[in-house]
């Protein structure tokens, strides 16, 4: 059975419209194809959350064979991988037995059931008042403090692209480690750039016109 906390004040922190970047992720207990989960179990480290509108279904099932696949480069850079979606437990196995039949991969990161869409709408999957909704493609990044940091959302007819889930947790662990920001099409090994600086005396003191607001800093750490 899918809960949440029983504080009222933690769900209605969690509202229907959506989560926003820094949010805390709503903490919630249910059933998955790896056991009863809790979502505070996973503190400590990176998760990525997603949610797919349906298993046995064709875009849902690529994304799933390419995530499987490269499960073990999100586990390098100490992040678990979570998916949820309406269907009960028992199709999530049926589902993942046909994965295995067909393309050779397991998928053995956990999938949740949400059959009552109770997580769905507290992290904004599905809108308040639908009652049969399958979810979007939502994909919530959350860091070792439980903190939402990043969110996509795809239409049920366009994937995923896993190297870009991979390329946005590297360019989130690399501003972690110091100071500095993800310049566009940023890639590991690629220069950073430093923060801006806030004082009127160094504007005036670099040496170009840019130098102030657009420098790079050491390049982040390929993984």
């Amino acid at each position: 059975m899918t809960q949440l906390p029983s504080n009222p004040d933690a769900v209605r922190a969690a509202p229907c419209a959506g989560l926003r970047i820094g949010d805390p992720a709503p903490d919630f207990s249910a059933r998955s194809t790896a056991g009863d989960i809790r979502l505070s179990d996973f503190r400590g480290r990176w998760l990525v959350l997603f949610s797919h509108p349906a298993d046995f279904t064709p875009v849902c099932t690529t994304e799933f064979v390419a995530l499987a696949r490269a499960a073990c480069d999100f586990a390098r850079r100490d992040c678990a991988l979570m998916a949820l979606s309406v269907d009960s437990l028992f199709s999530h196995f049926a589902w993942l037995r046909m994965i295995r039949d067909r393309f050779d991969v397991e998928v053995r990161f956990p999938i949740v059931e949400d059959p009552t869409l109770v997580i769905g709408r507290a992290y904004g999957m599905v809108a308040p008042q639908d009652n049969d909704s399958g979810t979007v493609r939502t994909t919530f990044f959350i860091d070792p403090e439980g903190v939402v940091r990043a969110m996509t959302c795809y239409p049920a007819n366009v994937g995923r692209s896993t190297p870009e889930m991979l390329r946005t947790l590297d360019a989130l662990q690399a501003v972690d480690a110091g100071s500095v920001l993800a310049p566009a099409n940023w890639e590991p090994g690629d220069d950073l750039l430093q923060q801006p600086s806030a004082l009127l005396d160094d504007v005036f003191a670099a040496p170009g016109q840019t130098d102030w607001f657009l420098t790079q800093a050491s390049p982040g750490k390929r993984k």
